[in-house]
């Protein structure tokens, strides 16, 4: 099979692993900072319970995580299981797993915050919503980008995990293709696909990095 052929057949899995990568990373963005919000809250069931949820998360394989979000609502609660459900357990394991790497990288960024800052907008007259979002969130952002540039490259690479629950992602139909012709040039090409990938999310977020630098 020629290299172009290879290309077409595999593009068609990596517009499955892209869907997965955005899907992944906003929802995950949006409850980590959630699940970052309670690990730091001041009652301390729900901090627990965060921080318990976090080290679980963190301490068992995703792709663990992805076979109990599959089967478990069969084995739970005797929920049927459909092929379509597939793709939609893989965004749900995904989103759960990185929410809680992404919890963590908020939570350092919002403690590296001086006290002295809350103090001082609290005196100009800023509620805590106000201070939150206009003065400790855009510092956080700053100091959190390298951190979360790099979880988001491993995001990239995890996306080929999607072949546990049988996702069609370009991963799984690199390895159908090297199966059927016994060739590693399906291998190489989809190395170039990540790399390609990964190098674009890399440049993203040197470009945001240089645009929030005016909070050096």
């Amino acid at each position: 099979m020629a290299i172009t052929d290879i290309i077409k057949q595999l593009s068609s899995g990596m517009g499955v692993t892209i869907e997965i990568f955005f899907v992944t990373l906003v929802s995950s963005l949006i409850l980590g900072l959630g699940l970052a919000l309670v690990r730091m809250s001041k009652f301390k069931i729900l901090s627990i319970l965060a921080k318990v949820y976090i080290s679980i998360m963190r301490g068992t394989p995703l792709m663990l995580q992805l076979l109990v979000v599959y089967f478990g609502p069969y084995f739970i609660f005797g929920i049927p299981i459909t092929r379509s459900y597939r793709l939609n357990a893989v965004l749900i394991g995904f989103a759960l797993n990185y929410a809680a790497y992404f919890a963590e990288i908020y939570r350092g960024g919002i403690s590296a915050i001086p006290e002295g800052q809350y103090e001082a907008a609290k005196l100009l007259g800023y509620s805590r919503s106000q201070t939150f979002i206009h003065i400790v969130m855009p510092q956080v952002v700053k100091r959190i980008i390298p951190a979360v540039a790099n979880e988001t490259i491993t995001l990239v690479k995890d996306t080929s995990l999607a072949f546990t629950l049988a996702v069609a992602e370009m991963f799984t139909l690199t390895k159908q293709l090297v199966a059927a012709q016994s060739s590693m040039m399906p291998f190489v090409v989809a190395a170039v696909f990540y790399y390609i990938f990964n190098l674009l999310v890399a440049m993203f977020f040197d470009h945001v990095e240089k645009k929030l630098s005016y909070y050096r």
